[in-house]
């Protein structure tokens, strides 16, 4: 984020602009000076400013010109006019626009200086949240969404065609799949990037504050409702919703979001004045929604509207490929964290974490390898390191073998893939990532290596 520190002055009268300069630097502000509205834009294309104080009537480009061009180059910076004639018309116009206030002449030190304290502290507030709001856009790329499998490359390739839309979307998913990564990379990525992200854990929230906390409600409405308070929809004007665990809404509730979702406006506890809203509304659940229709636990008409557009997020037992990219990202992730030296699996290791069901997903993953790696000494993770459930248990000598012959048969081709995978991570461990090498471990040439770790998706 930009250090911004100045105050660009604008005035064509050289006495009133070199007094005023003189009175804001000795109040411990730096300041430029311009004395026309030309030299003025010309200096703003150059340096970025926190404040303009400019008059309104200048030769050539106006005030009004000058608020313009900073509200379409620079939302972070205040604008305050000054005017010599206080018509309601005038300030009408310049607030309109978008200017921070104004002042008029002849001016009053003292207010401009509490005018431009206040602008200055807007200003940093503005450029503080732009630049949040640019890291969260980085740190919620597609990219960010670890996976080879052609199961997750579905996601991803449905995310894409929908991340411009303004489609409702329902994320089915077990816990720790990801399911509000895959929600704010759609958000920060789409139309509605610059606009809030407003997350919501419905299960979390007891059922009696639910719908106050969705809906808003005003003052008085119930015991302990001290002031009137917005909801979480309109938070989110403009932006997204994310409500997770969406499974969990108590019926009653599930008629107010349905009529909600319908009429695109909502109405807080207490209140019948209807509010309109602008949001895009994006759910979550690990439940199976459809059982619960059925069962009669959730609103079949709510489940249509919710179900626009499914990304159902498969879960880590049915994407063993990404196993080793995980682990290998969440490795990195710890030790950078911990300022440890970069830590590595040993062969063994990394077997009993694709053996490994993951009932708690990648989330699981991610907490099982900052353990690791907190417990760990040296640089190299032995299964024995892994977490008991993990790494405990006596290694099958034919795991590698995957699922035996059943009378339902088994898919051959799957199995082998598996293991020419395992033996081909452990050839390039041992052999230092080396290709050369580990295709000698192999007795295969190195050619045929590199066909079978682009078939298998090791790259």
């Amino acid at each position: 984020m930009k250090n911004l520190s100045q105050i660009l002055l604008i005035d064509d009268e050289a006495h009133n602009r070199e007094a005023l300069a003189l009175l804001l630097t000795h109040a411990g502000y730096q300041v430029q000076s311009a004395a026309s509205g030309e030299e003025g834009l010309e200096l703003l294309h150059k340096t970025p400013f926190e404040i303009v104080i400019t008059d309104l009537f200048l030769p050539g480009a106006s005030g009004i010109d000058i608020l313009k061009k900073v509200k379409e180059d620079s939302p972070y910076t205040c604008v305050i006019l000054i005017t010599g004639n206080a018509s309601a018309e005038t300030a009408v116009e310049a607030m309109k626009e978008g200017a921070f206030d104004y002042i008029t002449k002849p001016l009053n030190f003292e207010k401009l200086k509490i005018l431009v304290a206040k602008a200055m502290e807007k200003s940093r507030l503005v450029a503080e949240n732009l630049y949040l709001r640019q890291q969260l856009r980085g740190k919620y790329k597609f990219d960010r969404i670890i996976g080879n499998s052609l199961a997750i490359q579905q996601v991803f390739s449905r995310m894409e065609k929908i991340v411009h839309t303004d489609s409702t979307i329902l994320i089915l998913g077990e816990s720790g799949t990801g399911k509000e990564l895959v929600a704010k990379a759609i958000h920060f990525n789409g139309l509605r990037k610059d606009k809030p992200f407003i997350a919501i854990n419905c299960g979390a929230i007891p059922a009696d504050l639910l719908e106050s906390e969705l809906f808003g409600h005003v003052k008085g409405s119930f015991t302990g409702a001290m002031s009137d308070k917005a909801g979480k929809f309109e938070a989110a004007s403009g932006g997204s919703i994310f409500l997770d665990e969406i499974g969990t809404m108590p019926m009653h509730l599930q008629m107010k979001l349905l009529r909600v979702l319908q009429e695109h406006e909502v109405e807080r506890v207490g209140s019948s004045q209807k509010i309109k809203l602008n949001v895009r509304v994006i759910s979550a659940t690990n439940a199976d929604l459809e059982e619960q229709v059925k069962k009669g636990h959730f609103r079949e008409d709510l489940y249509y509207r919710l179900n626009v557009i499914p990304i159902l997020l498969p879960p880590l037992r049915e994407r063993r490929e990404d196993i080793a990219l995980l682990a290998r990202h969440f490795l990195q992730k710890s030790c950078n964290e911990m300022n440890r030296p970069l830590m590595s699996l040993s062969p063994a290791a990394m077997r009993a974490l694709e053996a490994y069901d993951w009932p708690g997903n990648v989330r699981e993953m991610e907490n099982v390898m900052e353990r690791t790696v907190a417990l760990t000494e040296g640089e190299l993770i032995e299964r024995e390191d892994l977490p008991s459930g993990i790494g405990g248990h006596k290694e099958d000598p034919l795991s590698l073998l995957g699922p035996r012959v059943t009378e339902e048969g088994v898919d051959m081709a799957q199995v082998i893939s598996e293991i020419e995978r395992h033996m081909i991570r452990e050839a390039l461990d041992l052999g230092g990532g080396i290709k050369a090498r580990a295709a000698s471990l192999l007795s295969i040439n190195r050619t045929t290596l590199v066909e079978k770790i682009k078939r298998l998706g090791l790259e």
